[in-house]
């Protein structure tokens, strides 16, 4: 045999390919995701106190912002109509009743509730907390805790000075109405932004359909354990 011949068997020889078994590839891709998910769950499980914790901080920071004169403030909840104190109760309970907070000054004198709530905007749902005077059915201040609208339109709901002072002695009755910028005549109307009146609508009806869930229901408390807002001078 001639050295060319030797030379085209040996090209011609074929190397045999072993191949991975569809079993063998079911079970790896079934390990990477198992570990994946692990992962994952680990991470959630960690973060959550985090995030919690770090929700618990800024609900508490606003309501102190909302009721300017607020040295502590107790939780109450809304249970078949009426206002029950649910503070210094174990996390657990009902999650599903909505809280506010009654606050009270340095004397230990009620001034007010601190009332959050949330309504679709323009992006996503838009998360708020208020203070509310039911002596003089008044709004007394304003904070955003949740909002994806639009930078530069619709972020002006907390980010805008001029909002935020619509919402300094709002009056809640008759209902909360908006109008256009610069039109405001009347203690019960907010003024809209120019370009978010999307954003500025839902913050109004937000504020109307709070006020209808809990305005009869804090007259009546106030009204069964002799309340008076104290005020400031």
């Amino acid at each position: 045999m001639s050295d060319q011949q030797e030379i085209e068997e040996a090209d011609n020889t074929d190397v045999e390919v072993v191949e991975p078994s569809s079993f063998k590839l079911v079970i790896t891709l079934g390990i990477a995701g198992l570990l994946a998910g692990i992962v994952l769950v680990g991470t959630y499980i960690y973060t959550i106190p985090l995030i919690e914790a770090n929700r618990a901080e800024a609900l508490q920071s606003a309501i102190f912002k909302v009721l300017s004169d607020c040295d502590t403030f107790e939780e109450f909840s809304l249970i078949d109509g009426q206002l029950k104190s649910t503070s210094g109760e174990e996390q657990g309970g009902d999650n599903e009743a909505k809280k506010i907070f009654m606050g009270y000054n340095a004397n230990k004198e009620f001034i007010g509730f601190a009332i959050p709530g949330s309504e679709p905007g323009f992006q996503d749902i838009i998360g708020v907390i208020y203070g509310y005077d039911p002596s003089n059915e008044i709004i007394v201040g304003f904070e955003v805790l949740e909002s994806k609208e639009t930078p530069g339109l619709g972020d002006k709901i907390f980010k805008d000075a001029a909002f935020q002072e619509n919402f300094k002695a709002l009056r809640t009755d008759p209902n909360i109405q908006m109008v256009k910028n610069g039109k405001k005549a009347n203690a019960n109307e907010v003024e809209a932004i120019t370009g978010a009146t999307i954003s500025s609508k839902a913050v109004v009806r937000l504020l109307n359909k709070s006020m209808i869930e809990w305005k009869s229901a804090i007259a009546d408390y106030i009204e069964s354990n002799n309340l008076e807002v104290s005020t400031t001078e």
